[in-house]
């Protein structure tokens, strides 16, 4: 069996391992030289770097028996790019999907990074943005003093972070998932009143922000998940080994 997988998160990379050691010969995408390396080198893996268009998916995706989407809950493009592909080539198609997450009582919700800034305009104090570089600039008017974000140790993050005008200080470079003593020293450290964030499940450190939040006093403020349908990570794995049994 030959499956795609297009990856970018941990269970991802988690998957194309197993099914590598069950015997399918994986081919994995991912759009950065960061998910490169968080993939690593594996037998039995191959790796394409770089972003791609429907026509660029379609392409790798010929011959294939299987295409697994384990992108981002929240890259809603890149999965609509990737269903369209995989159905042009003719490719059964599978969403790995995280679970949602269960909101602690009193989190503030909003739809998207411009309404979560929205809500934060009336408010006072320190804000942690946990959110990802591509979302700094919709906080941007809420003032750089009070932003501290959360983002890759990656030259792009840096120059988000100045264009959004956030003074150096302020800026956390750092790669998680976090465990819940570190989300609480970093907001305990900066004084953090209001912690912006997606859910982003389990895998990606979900439970240990919000509990940091709660024990910090600060107010959970969480960018809902865009509705989409799919399997989980067990799920999916097992209807693998049957097919390739």
């Amino acid at each position: 069996m030959r499956a795609v997988l297009f990856s970018g998160t941990t269970e991802g990379r988690r998957l194309s391992a197993a099914l590598a050691e069950l015997g399918a010969a994986v081919e994995v995408c991912v759009a950065t030289e960061y998910g490169r390396e968080e993939q690593g080198e594996l037998p039995g893996v191959r790796v394409h770097t770089g972003r791609l268009d429907t026509a660029g998916m379609e392409a790798i995706l010929q011959g294939a028996d299987l295409c697994i989407d384990a992108t981002h809950p929240y890259a809603t493009a890149v999965t609509a790019n990737i269903r369209a592909a995989a159905e042009a080539a003719g490719v059964p198609y599978r969403r790995l999907l995280r679970r949602p997450s269960v909101l602690p009582e009193g989190s503030i919700t909003a739809a998207n990074a411009p309404e979560a800034a929205k809500r934060l305009a009336e408010t006072e104090g320190n804000i942690l943005l946990a959110t990802g570089a591509k979302e700094l600039s919709a906080f941007a008017f809420l003032g750089g003093a009070r932003l501290y974000p959360r983002v890759l140790p990656l030259r792009e993050s840096l120059e988000a972070c100045e264009a959004a005008g956030i003074p150096h200080r302020n800026i956390i470079a750092m790669q998680g998932p976090f465990s819940l003593a570190l989300n609480l020293a970093l907001m305990r450290q900066f004084d953090i009143r209001y912690l912006v964030t997606k859910d982003g499940g389990t895998a990606g450190g979900f439970g240990e922000k919000a509990e940091a939040a709660r024990q910090a006093g600060a107010t959970l403020v969480v960018i809902r998940r865009p509705a989409d349908s799919g399997e989980d990570y067990e799920t999916i794995l097992e209807d693998c080994r049957r097919l390739l049994r």
